[in-house]
């Protein structure tokens, strides 16, 4: 105890007419003071003295003595409890000096508030501007999940009237207090915690709340102003906390977008080098002339993988309509499929093998090889055009003039890498598609005359444009049959020029240059029959005479067609011709509603009686059994090659 405090003691025990109290008096307090006793302790000093009967002079000088112990016991709890708050901020604002981890350092705060307030509850809850309310952010003491959970819109609760109006607030007994407003939800969490007195404090940055700071305990208890400004110290170390993080969440973003630019850069800049490669190479094969093949040669060495050329019938189907279409690299399986075409018909397709996980830099860089592909193919296009047509006039020739010296047809013949002494077989190939007018049916026949070239330049055939369709004069190999030629060729045409395409192919022909009324006479059969096909609804496909049983008989070679149509509807014909009458139409009509008169008069839209009347003079003019089976197949294939005869319009 100082020397002041016993003279003042002294001075005192004077005044009073007592004796001064001996300095022994003080020992006791400074012993309790010295082992940090509690404040009840001091009392027993006092009570031993009147026990012992002690004169009234050294009960007061006890009582003197007592009263400045606790002064200075009080004064003392008070340092070492600033000591410990100065010693958690500071703990605090290390951690925020050093922060890694937004939410540790928060729980940090949160675990000091509480042990330095004695409560049994802290926790913080943040602002959410997109919802307009407050949420629980981090706890410590909390045992109810609801209450972890809670979110607080702004004026409700006590959290969110902190929130709102940025100031501190304080309640004994948080479901007594009607300073804020109460609701089921916020009520329910409380009461599931067990709180009764809160204290909250605003996190803030500037002049803007983003939360609230609290400590709560489970009774009833005043907090003091001391207590209240220690909380409000925490919330700013917080509020910087949280202002920190996300200035490094900012930073690090900002980061990873230089990184990620940084990437694209370093990206692009090989994209510029592979491609420029590419490039190079490329622009070497067109300039020393090289082929599709060699373009293949060059892009596997920068795909670093097998790539081919393949003719459009090569190529997986689906795969290369799909990249025709969207002008791109198509996957299928394990390759990768590019189409090489140009003003819409197929040229045929570059294929990667092997490298499903092929990146898009090097899908552009095959991209770029089939746009190149196309090119030099068009170039050659270009130059084998005069071929074709020379190509072409040789065949006009072979069918038109009859007198030309076989040696000189085959020495033309020869020239163009086609071999008139072989087996050929005469193809008439026509559209089936619809056109819209005659400057897209022109451009229609210009493209099948085009792809007709082509695949007669590759098969060392000979092909012309004729008779409104195209006639092709291709080899027989050892093995293959005129049906399968012409269904081959249908197909191929068709995926060239994207449209149907139907072949009528004549029977085999044995040296053309050497027998030119047998190739004239093969072309009119190869008519037939694709006529034949068209009027039996087989558009897109390709046939002989040998395909059409019965029917193939009349078509092939020099059947009298005329004289059966005659012999078995020569009078109907006659009758019709020399009345006017709708006669044959009626029996078409007949035959292809199954015979029923009821469905013919409705699709010539008569009377059922006029039905009737045709056909019994059908009966006249054709005999009473031309309804019998044998009768009626011979009179409807007296109908159809009648129809053959005439000239069919596209």
């Amino acid at each position: 105890m100082s020397s002041d405090h016993v003279q003042s003691a002294e001075r005192s025990a004077t005044a009073t007419g007592a004796a001064a109290p001996p300095s022994s008096a003080e020992a006791p307090f400074l012993e309790l003071l010295a082992r940090g006793a509690s404040a009840d302790a001091y009392e027993q000093p006092v009570l031993l003295a009147r026990a012992e009967g002690r004169a009234a002079g050294v009960i007061a000088g006890l009582e003197h003595a007592k009263s400045l112990a606790l002064r200075v016991r009080s004064e003392l709890e008070g340092r070492r409890r600033r000591e410990a708050e100065l010693s958690a901020l500071f703990e605090t604002a290390h951690d925020l000096a050093g922060l890694r981890d937004l939410d540790a350092v928060l729980q940090a705060i949160v675990q000091r508030a509480r042990s330095l307030l004695g409560t049994d509850v802290a926790y913080l809850s943040l602002n959410d501007p997109a919802r307009g309310d407050t949420y629980m952010r981090v706890t410590e003491g909390s045992v109810a999940a609801r209450f972890q959970q809670l979110r607080l819109g702004m004026g409700e609760g006590l959290g969110g009237l902190v929130a709102q109006t940025a100031r501190p607030y304080v309640t004994d007994d948080y479901f007594k207090d009607e300073r804020f407003q109460h609701t089921v939800t916020i009520d329910s969490g409380v009461r599931d915690e067990g709180l009764v007195a809160i204290l909250g404090v605003p996190l803030m940055l500037g002049h803007r709340v983003i939360g609230v700071l609290f400590a709560a305990d489970r009774r009833a208890r005043v907090f003091e102003r001391e207590q209240i400004a220690l909380l409000g110290s925490f919330a700013a170390l917080a509020a910087a906390a949280i202002d920190t993080a996300n200035l490094l969440t900012e930073t690090r973003s900002a980061l990873a977008d230089l990184e990620r630019a940084n990437e694209i850069i370093q990206d692009r800049s090989g994209v510029i080098e592979r491609a420029s490669d590419i490039h190079d190479r490329l622009a070497e094969l067109v300039l020393r002339g090289g082929g599709v093949h060699d373009v293949a040669a060059a892009v596997s060495q920068v795909l670093d993988g097998a790539v081919e050329f393949t003719e459009t019938d090569a190529a997986p189907a689906k795969a290369l309509e799909a990249s025709r279409v969207e002008g791109h690299a198509v996957r299928h399986r394990e390759d990768w499929v590019a189409a090489v075409s140009a003003g819409g018909e197929l040229l045929g397709a570059l294929v990667l093998r092997g490298r499903p996980g092929l990146d898009p830099v090097d899908q552009r860089t095959l991209e770029r090889a089939a746009t190149v592909t196309s090119l030099l193919l068009l170039a050659r296009r270009s130059a084998a055009e005069a071929e074709q047509r020379v190509r072409g006039e040789l065949l006009d020739d072979l069918l038109d003039v009859r007198d030309r010296d076989p040696r000189l047809l085959r020495e033309r013949a020869a020239r163009l890498h086609a071999d008139l002494d072989a087996t050929h077989v005469v193809l008439a190939a026509r559209l089936d598609g619809a056109a819209a007018d005659a400057d897209e049916e022109a451009a229609a026949r210009r493209r099948l005359w085009s792809a007709a070239s082509h695949l007669a330049g590759t098969r060392q055939g000979l092909a012309a444009a004729r008779d409104g369709g195209t006639v092709l004069l291709l080899p027989l190999e050892p093995g293959d049959t005129a049906t399968d030629l012409a269904r081959r060729t249908a197909a191929q045409l068709a995926a060239a020029v994207h449209e149907e395409v139907t072949v009528g192919a004549s029977a085999p022909v044995e040296k053309p240059a050497v027998q030119p009324e047998a190739l004239v006479a093969a072309y009119e059969e190869g008519r037939r029959c694709l006529d034949a096909l068209r009027l039996l609804g087989r558009t897109g496909d390709g046939a002989a005479a040998e395909d059409f049983g019965f029917l193939g008989l009349l078509l092939a070679g020099d059947r009298d067609i005329g004289g059966f149509v005659e012999r078995t509807i020569g009078q109907v014909v006659r009758y019709d011709e020399r009345r006017g009458t709708e006669l044959l139409r009626t029996l078409d009509a007949y035959f292809a509603c199954g015979m029923s008169p009821a469905r013919t008069k409705d699709d010539l839209h008569v009377h059922v009686n006029t039905v009737a009347q045709r056909l019994e003079r059908v009966g006249q003019l054709l005999g009473e059994d031309w309804q019998e089976p044998a009768r009626v197949l011979e009179v409807q294939l007296a109908l159809r090659l009648r129809r053959l005869a005439a000239p069919v319009r596209r």
